[in-house]
């Protein structure tokens, strides 16, 4: 299951190294997981503001977020260079066993990369 979730992160990791600007690279990181990925029904990208609301930076879809349908989630810390943590990323699968550990491990990396960006930017 996991070949889908690796191309597309090497997608998103050219487009981090390549310096993309914030706004645009949290949106093709949800939009390319969700659509590239099989098994990925939704991503949401959430950044943390004062008291501990979060606002959803970028969506795969603003519409269905999938919330009360979703039979698979999972959620990755963002955190910036200092290792605080800034935001979240968080998966959506309809499937109930939809993720393995090396999808697990491939989107640690990107909600790592992600996090980092946002403290640079």
């Amino acid at each position: 299951m996991s070949i889908a979730t690796d191309i597309a992160s090497l997608k998103i990791m050219s487009d981090v190294y390549k310096r993309k600007e914030l706004p645009e690279l949290l949106q093709t990181t949800a939009t390319s997981l969700e659509q590239h990925v099989p098994y990925i029904d939704w991503v949401g990208i959430y950044f943390f503001e004062r008291e501990e609301k979060m606002t959803l930076a970028a969506a795969s879809d603003l519409e269905e977020d999938l919330a009360w349908e979703a039979n698979g989630e999972l959620k990755f810390p963002l955190k910036n260079s200092s290792n605080e943590a800034v935001g979240i990323m968080v998966v959506r699968s309809r499937e109930a066993i939809a993720f393995d550990v090396t999808d697990v491990s491939t989107l640690e990396t990107i909600a790592h990369a992600l996090g980092e960006m946002s403290f640079a930017n």
